[in-house]
């Protein structure tokens, strides 16, 4: 909140369900997808997976790889990854 007050937590749900209507997406997702999405949509945009890793707040870069669902040889960047 704007003055520091906690969030409660069903108004952040409420909120996360108008994201989804607003955005035409019918299924139920959790808001626990959207940290796997994002981390597919980064490197299918070609960000590393180490900055996926950071973004996300994964200290181990396999926790970062388990929540993208790619095809790993055809996302590669230039560093090797």
């Amino acid at each position: 909140m704007p003055d520091g007050s906690p969030i409660d937590a069903k108004d952040g749900w409420d909120e996360w369900k108008g994201l989804l209507k607003l955005a035409e997406i019918d299924k139920d997702a959790r808001v626990h997808d959207a940290r796997h999405m994002a981390a597919t949509l980064l490197l299918e945009q070609g960000v590393d997976i180490r900055v996926v890793q950071v973004i996300l707040g994964h200290s181990q870069l396999t926790t970062a790889k388990r929540y993208t669902h790619v095809n790993w040889p055809s996302s590669r960047t230039a560093s090797g990854w």
